[in-house]
C-alpha cells in the first residue's frame, strides 16, 4: 500500500496493524479460493485508519469493496470482481 502522512506515530502504527490484519486474512488458502473475504474493524482499531486502509484498498485495480449494513465491508477480486 503507498505510503501516507498520519498525524501521529500512534496513527501511522493503527493503520499498519489494521493492514496487516486485513492481508494475513487475504492470505489464508480458504479466502484465496473464493476470492472475496468479510472484514469488520475491530473495536480497538482507529476509525480513521481503518477508513484510509479501505480507501487504499479501493484504489487498486481489479479489487471491490461492497459497504454492508453491518458496517462491514466485503472486500473481492479477480473473478468475484466480475461476476
Amino acid at each position: 500500500m503507498p505510503q501516507i502522512a498520519l498525524a501521529t506515530p500512534q496513527a501511522r502504527n493503527c493503520y499498519e496493524l489494521v493492514g496487516r490484519r486485513i492481508q494475513r486474512l487475504i492470505a489464508t488458502p480458504n479466502v484465496q479460493k473464493v476470492q472475496v473475504v468479510t472484514v469488520s474493524k475491530q473495536e480497538d482499531e482507529s476509525a480513521e485508519a481503518w477508513q484510509q486502509v479501505l480507501l487504499e484498498i479501493e484504489e487498486i485495480s481489479g479489487v471491490r469493496i461492497d459497504r454492508l449494513e453491518s458496517g462491514s465491508v466485503r472486500i473481492g477480486w479477480r473473478e468475484y470482481c466480475e461476476a
